[in-house]
């Protein structure tokens, strides 16, 4: 499918905004602004597998297209949601487990690159990948 494959971060856009409005201090946020996300993706039918390296974490997360499921973020906030692929598009909707705030997530492709969009409290940030 269109996400198969691995991503690498190339930039950014408010992402430090997007950050701080999640709660994340300064130090962690400066950090995380260089954590060179490497992304592994694969799909199986409904079943999606990404494999999340960083600076900070290794981590495998597999979900289910519609199945709700607990993730942790690096910073450790947990959220509990789902994916579903509207159109071309892998959309998450997520609560925060602390505070029931949503968090909301869109992976497309667009001209060659995977741009994951975030949306929380009204804050936008865009983290664009290339693939390797």
């Amino acid at each position: 499918m269109a996400f198969d494959g691995t991503w690498k971060v190339d930039r950014s856009e408010n992402y430090d905004k997007f950050m701080e409005k999640m709660g994340v201090n300064a130090v962690k946020r400066k950090l995380a602004a260089h954590d060179n996300l490497k992304l592994i993706i694969s799909q199986e039918g409904n079943k999606f597998t990404v494999k999340e390296s960083s600076t900070f974490r290794n981590a495998e997360i597999v979900f289910e297209l519609g199945v709700t499921f607990n993730y942790s973020l690096a910073d450790g906030t947990e959220l509990s949601g789902t994916w579903s692929l509207e159109g071309d598009k892998l959309v998450g909707k997520f609560k925060r487990v602390d505070n029931g705030n949503e968090l909301h997530a869109v992976r497309e492709i667009t001209g060659g690159e995977m741009v994951q969009t975030y949306m929380y409290e009204g804050v936008e940030a865009k983290r664009i990948f290339k693939k390797q």
